[in-house]
C-alpha cells in the first residue's frame, strides 16, 4: 500500500513538471532520482516488520539470538546501501540543475564553476553519504580504527581529485579562448605553453602531497620517515646527485614558462633539424621534424644551448634563394623576370622582394633573390617556386649564364711541344 502511494505521488508530480512551460528540468529529473531508493527504503522497512514478529516467537538462545542480529544486520545494510544509492542519484540531479544554470547564464565564472561543482557533488556526496551510513552498521569498536582510516583516506581522494578536477576545467576554460589554430597565433601560443607547463607542475605537486597525506595516516610509515629523516643528510647529498639532470629540466621548464625561448607550434630549428614545437612536458620537448619524425630534446637544451626559432616575435618569414651563374649573364635583364615570377606566385605576402649580386671570385657570381612569407611552410614552397622557375629562364635561354669554368693553354717553343700542343687541345677550352 505504502509503495502504490507512494509511487502514485512521484508520477504527479512528474507530469505537473513536465507540464509546467519554463519548468526547470531538474524539477523532474528530481523525482526521477528518489522514486526507486524511496520504492526499496519501503521494501526494507516492510520486510523487516514482517520478520520481527516471527523472531520475538523463537525461544531464546543462540539460534534466536544468532537469527536477530543477522536480521538487524541486513537491515543497517539496506539502510546503508539505500542512502548510498540516493546520494549518488541526488549529486547527478545537483549536477544537472548546475549545467542549466551555466547555460542560462553565460559568463567565465558561470562557466568554471557550473560543470566544476557539478562533478564535485558527483564526487563528494557519495563519500559524505558513506560517512553518514556508516554509524548504521553498527561495527564493533575493533574496527573503529580501520573505519576512521578508511574515511580519511575517501577524504584525501576526493579533495585531490576536486583540484585535479579544478586545474583541468581552468585550463580547459583558459585554452579555449585562445585559438592556436589561426595564422596569427603568436599570442595563443603564448598562453598554452605557459598554461600546460604550469598545469603538469602543479599535477606533480598535487600528486606528491596526495601521497604524502595518505602515508601519514598509518603509524608505521610515520616511523619509518622518522628514520628517514634523521639520515636526511646522506639521503639529500645521494639524492641530489641521481635527480641533478631531472631537477636541472624541472627547474627549465619554469624557465621556459616564463622567459618563453620557445611555445607551442614554433618554427625551430634544433641540431641541424626544421621542425614545430609539439609537445612540452616536464622534462622534455617533442620536436615534429618536416620528414614526420620525432626529435625528443632535454627542457635544459633550450636553456644552455643556441638553437633557432623562426616564429619567436612573428610568423613572418623571409626567404632566400642563392644562384651562380656566369659573368656574362646581365643582373639587369634577369631582374624584371624574377619580379614577374614572384609577383605571380600567390605565395608570397607582397611585402617585399629583392635581387642582389650578394659574392663574387674568379669564375662566377653569386645572385641571391630575397622573397618574404606568411609563414615559414609557406616561405619553403616559395623559395622552391622562385629558384625552379629561375633555373628554367636560364636553361631556356642558353648554358652561356650558367657557371663555366676558364682556362688558356700556351704553346710550347719547339717543334716536338709545338706538335704536342697542337695534337692536345685547342687554344682555348671551355668545361661547363
Amino acid at each position: 500500500m505504502l509503495h502504490a502511494v507512494a509511487a502514485g505521488i512521484i508520477r504527479r508530480k512528474k507530469r505537473q513538471a513536465r507540464r509546467t512551460p519554463g519548468a526547470h528540468p531538474s524539477r523532474s529529473a528530481i523525482f526521477d532520482a528518489i522514486d526507486r531508493p524511496a520504492y526499496l527504503l519501503i521494501w526494507i522497512f516492510g520486510a523487516y516488520l514482517a520478520f520481527a514478529p516471527l523472531l520475538l516467537k523463537v525461544h531464546a538462545g543462540p539460534t534466536a539470538d544468532f537469527a536477530r542480529a543477522a536480521l538487524a544486520k541486513l537491515f543497517d545494510a539496506g539502510i546503508f546501501a539505500t542512502v548510498f544509492w540516493l546520494c549518488l542519484r541526488t549529486a547527478r540531479v545537483a549536477d544537472l540543475a548546475l549545467e542549466h544554470w551555466a547555460a542560462r547564464s553565460p559568463g567565465i565564472l558561470e562557466e568554471f564553476f557550473g560543470p566544476l561543482l557539478g562533478e564535485a557533488l558527483e564526487a563528494l556526496v557519495p563519500v559524505v553519504g558513506v560517512l553518514l551510513a556508516l554509524p548504521l552498521l553498527g561495527l564493533p569498536p575493533a574496527y573503529h580504527d580501520l573505519l576512521a582510516k578508511a574515511t580519511s583516506l575517501m577524504i584525501i581522494g576526493a579533495v585531490s581529485w576536486f583540484l585535479f578536477r579544478s586545474i583541468a576545467s581552468g585550463r580547459d576554460l583558459v585554452l579555449a579562448r585562445y585559438n592556436i589554430a589561426l595564422a596569427d597565433n603568436l599570442r595563443a601560443r603564448v598562453v598554452h605553453t605557459q598554461v600546460r607547463v604550469i598545469t603538469k607542475s602543479l599535477y606533480v605537486g598535487i600528486g606528491v602531497l596526495t601521497i604524502g597525506c595518505a602515508l601519514m595516516e598509518f603509524s608505521e610509515v610515520r616511523h619509518v620517515g622518522a628514520s628517514l629523516l634523521a639520515s636526511a643528510g646522506i639521503l639529500g647529498v645521494v639524492g641530489g646527485l641521481a635527480a641533478q639532470s631531472t631537477l636541472t629540466n624541472l627547474f627549465a621548464g619554469f624557465q621556459l614558462a616564463m622567459a618563453q625561448p620557445i611555445r607551442l607550434d614554433d618554427v625551430v630549428v634544433v641540431e641541424g633539424a626544421w621542425g614545430r614545437i609539439e609537445e612540452i612536458t616536464l622534462t622534455y620537448v617533442i620536436v615534429h621534424v618536416w620528414d614526420d619524425t620525432r626529435l625528443v630534446v632535454p627542457l635544459s637544451y633550450f636553456i644552455t644551448k643556441p638553437f633557432q626559432n623562426w616564429t619567436r616575435t612573428s610568423s613572418n618569414i623571409m626567404g632566400q634563394v642563392h644562384f651562380w651563374t656566369d659573368y656574362t649573364l646581365s643582373v639587369d635583364e634577369l631582374r624584371p623576370v624574377v619580379e614577374r615570377i614572384v609577383t605571380a606566385c600567390p605565395l608570397w605576402d607582397r611585402r617585399f622582394w629583392n635581387l642582389q649580386v650578394v659574392e663574387a671570385d674568379q669564375t662566377a657570381m653569386q645572385l641571391r633573390i630575397l622573397a618574404t612569407a606568411s609563414d615559414s611552410s609557406r616561405a619553403w614552397d616559395l623559395r622552391c617556386k622562385i629558384r625552379e622557375e629561375v633555373l628554367a629562364y636560364l636553361q631556356k635561354r642558353s648554358p652561356a649564364p650558367l657557371p663555366r669554368v676558364r682556362a688558356e693553354i700556351a704553346r710550347a717553343v719547339g717543334g716536338a711541344g709545338n706538335a704536342a700542343a697542337h695534337d692536345s687541345s685547342a687554344p682555348c677550352s671551355e668545361k661547363p
